[in-house]
């Protein structure tokens, strides 16, 4: 095909180049030359022409596995792009599965974990309020019987002093100022002994009072620590167990 333009190319020149005869379009051009050009493109053309034909004849051909090659690619990507999107579901649907079981177990762990804060806190909630309890009643039995003990102890005070005077009263009956003032020192002894019985009973008070409100600063904080941990639990926090 190349020849067939050079040629062509070289007829277009000497056509150029020709002398042209006066008054009219025509030139002169050597025929030798031109017919030389002629001969070249005749027996070119039917060379180019046939590998042309050839190239056309093989088109379709070459469309139709060109089409076929796109066709098997775009199939084999589709393929491989379900594959990869279903083994990526199949190794989400594990991850996930995996994360909830862990969850799971972190949940039952932590569970576990406030339930036995709780029945710690419990059984020493009633641990303490056991031994408060038992603390009390050992308190106020002691005050109890030192009441008593006062009491009769008064009593018995009292009693030896109004002795003492009615047998002084007796012995003395004849002198009456010996006798008021034997009546002025038993009243006396009386209200001595009655004043001590009540100052032993507001001490023995004001203690068994301070020991109950130890105990029940004791058991208040205990009651704080416990309402915490069930706050934890229900919110899913960490309790602070420090008062």
């Amino acid at each position: 095909m190349y020849r067939v333009f050079e040629a062509l190319d070289e007829l277009v020149t000497i056509v150029e180049e020709a002398r042209g005869l006066p008054m009219t379009a025509s030139c002169v051009v050597p025929r030798g030359d031109v017919l030389e050009l002629l001969d070249d493109v005749r027996d070119a053309l039917p060379g180019e022409v046939d590998d042309a034909q050839d190239v056309l004849d093989h088109r379709d051909q070459m469309i139709g596995d060109a089409t076929a090659s796109a066709t098997k690619t775009v199939s084999d990507a589709q393929a491989e792009a379900h594959r990869l999107v279903s083994t990526a579901h199949a190794d989400a649907e594990a991850r996930v599965t995996g994360a909830r079981a862990e969850a799971d177990r972190i949940v039952m762990e932590a569970t576990a974990h406030a339930d036995g804060l709780v029945a710690r806190a419990q059984d020493e909630a009633a641990r303490i309020v056991q031994a408060g309890q038992e603390q009390h009643d050992a308190l106020l039995a002691r005050a109890h019987a030192e009441a008593e003990r006062a009491i009769a102890a008064g009593r018995a005070s009292y009693e030896g002093s109004v002795a003492d005077g009615r047998a002084e009263q007796a012995r003395l009956v004849s002198q009456t100022e010996v006798v008021q003032a034997a009546y002025a020192e038993s009243a006396r002894i009386l209200d001595g002994a009655h004043a001590d019985a009540d100052r032993m009973r507001q001490e023995c008070d004001s203690y068994v009072d301070t020991t109950l409100g130890n105990l029940e600063e004791t058991l208040t904080s205990t009651l704080r620590t416990i309402g915490r941990g069930r706050t934890a639990l229900r919110t899913g926090g960490v309790a602070d167990y420090r008062d």
